[in-house]
């Protein structure tokens, strides 16, 4: 197997990273954000949610969230480090909006309204986790393909049994948040649109599901995937990879 410094693989690696491992987890923090991102992504949210509890003005709590995603984006700008994590939140209120407006138009009330903003989360992460379970199922995991984004080859991991099994697992424990939120968020919002409960406890419940329990599994599972990441060292190679494996991995 050539060096790194024959491997044009490596053309495109940053420096310092030479295992699979090491470059999945530089992908993971850069596609999740760490802390920051977390709040970034959080944050609007819930001022949306206690501003529009405490007034019960629609147009309140969307300015709110929009004031604080700008203080953000503002933040970021001068310190001129990446928008991406802003940007999506941005992107999440915009259709939160967008949704809102559709509930108004059907004639739906303010508290209906309020609740119609936190229904494309909740889609979202019901698509992100078929999409990504699907991708296992058929041994093409989404991060391989974050692995070759930066490898410059986008499915030469897939010619790798142990890169597919390593990124299927990573894969399975990166999707588990958000299958969990669907579970618990999508009936409370069903409960809620429907008259079960009342939507503002619906709304309100949403929000502590999101930001706490959804905090707590974000970091339960980064912190799998660190320690799953932890267990091998497989050396980054144009072609197929020589993993210097556990051997019990190996065996799995």
């Amino acid at each position: 197997m050539s060096g790194p410094a024959n491997n044009p693989v490596h053309d495109s690696v940053p420096l310092g990273i030479d295992t699979v491992e090491a470059l999945v987890r530089h992908q993971l923090a850069r596609a999740l954000g760490g802390r920051r991102g977390m709040a970034e992504a959080g944050v609007p949210g819930i001022f949306f949610t206690v501003t529009w509890l405490i007034t019960k003005d629609l147009q309140a709590a969307l300015v709110a969230s929009l004031v604080v995603a700008g203080l953000a984006l503002g933040l970021r700008l001068l310190q001129r480090s990446t928008l991406q994590y802003v940007l999506n939140a941005l992107f999440g209120i915009a259709i939160g909006w967008v949704f809102v407006r559709i509930a108004a138009s059907s004639g739906g009330s303010e508290t209906d309204q309020a609740l119609a903003f936190f229904l494309p989360g909740i889609l979202i992460s019901l698509g992100y986790t078929i999409v990504m379970g699907f991708s296992c199922l058929i041994r093409w995991p989404v991060l391989g393909f974050m692995l070759g984004s930066v490898t410059g080859d986008p499915t030469a991991w897939h010619d790798d049994p142990l890169v597919v099994r390593l990124c299927s697992r990573l894969t399975w424990v990166m999707l588990a948040p958000g299958a969990i939120g669907v579970l618990v968020q999508g009936p409370i919002w069903l409960l809620g649109h429907y008259g079960a409960i009342e939507a503002e406890l619906a709304v309100l419940l949403i929000t502590i599901l999101r930001t706490g329990l959804g905090w707590v599994l974000r970091i339960g599972s980064w912190s799998l995937m660190i320690w799953l990441l932890a267990r091998n060292a497989t050396p980054l190679s144009a072609g197929r990879t020589e993993p210097l494996a556990d051997p019990e991995v190996a065996e799995d």
